[in-house]
């Protein structure tokens, strides 16, 4: 008899012990997403109190809710190699590699805050570099077109928006000096490389109406975000926010 409670303790045990490993991964994994979403809102409080502080320079002392929503709901952790995974939710830009950045969050918040998007727009992204830039936009648009110059980069940035979902948002290896023209007028573009001029085809392939929004300056030095608008009539005017600095942006002839 006591082989037998002996036994049926082992076995109640071992089916414990099973049950406990397999619960494992998923309770890591909650704590994980757990532990994410206490950083995002942490985040977001930075976000704000950045924007309230740097009012005078933007001329916004605060950014849309649809901005700040889109910004919580992307998983930035996602987009940053896994040796940066701890820092996904900090206020400033990572390394990713092959010499390229993720933006300070606060950045893709006030850039994408500038354009303005709306539900029915069509934007289109000069740098696709990690891909969190594009899957803010796709929160807030109808379609996203992003273009990457370095190949192993734009691949890896597409992929992971494949694998979150993002299907309105459309990716190409190119020359994003060019734009996207087969696409073209665009609602919104968006620039995250530095240039050291406007580059004319973005300017042609925005819609009447539309905003630009792009650092201007020299390579690895400071730069300026600039806001240009395209009137009705076909003019432009130029506003400069904030300074800023951001990898330059690459041409495939350079």
């Amino acid at each position: 008899m006591r082989a037998v409670k002996r036994r049926a303790a082992w076995l109640l045990h071992r089916v414990l012990f099973v049950c406990c490993a397999t619960l494992l991964p998923f309770s890591v994994a909650m704590n994980a997403e757990n532990d994410y979403a206490e950083q995002r809102a942490r985040l977001l409080v930075d976000i704000a109190g950045m924007a309230a502080s740097s009012a005078s320079y933007t001329g916004r002392s605060s950014f849309s809710p649809r901005v700040m929503q889109a910004i919580e709901r992307v998983p930035r952790h996602a987009f940053v190699p896994e040796s940066q995974r701890a820092h996904a939710y900090e206020n400033r830009p990572l390394p990713i590699g092959e010499g390229q950045t993720i933006s300070q969050p606060f950045i893709v918040a006030l850039m994408t805050d500038m354009l303005e998007p709306r539900p029915d727009d069509v934007v289109l992204e000069v740098g696709t570099g990690s891909g969190y830039q594009a899957a803010v936009l796709a929160e807030l648009v109808a379609r996203v077109y992003t273009v990457e110059v370095l190949e192993s980069v734009g691949k890896r940035g597409a992929q992971v928006l494949r694998e979150l979902g993002y299907d309105n948002v459309h990716t190409r290896i190119g020359d994003g000096y060019e734009g996207w023209p087969e696409h073209a007028p665009f609602d919104g573009i968006i620039v995250t490389a530095a240039a050291p001029h406007i580059p004319q085809p973005l300017i042609d392939q925005l819609k009447p109406g539309g905003r630009l929004v792009i650092p201007v300056g020299p390579s690895g030095g400071v730069q300026t975000l600039v806001l240009i608008r395209k009137h009705m009539d076909g003019s432009v005017t130029r506003s400069e926010t904030i300074p800023v600095q951001f990898v330059p942006l690459t041409r495939t002839a350079d």
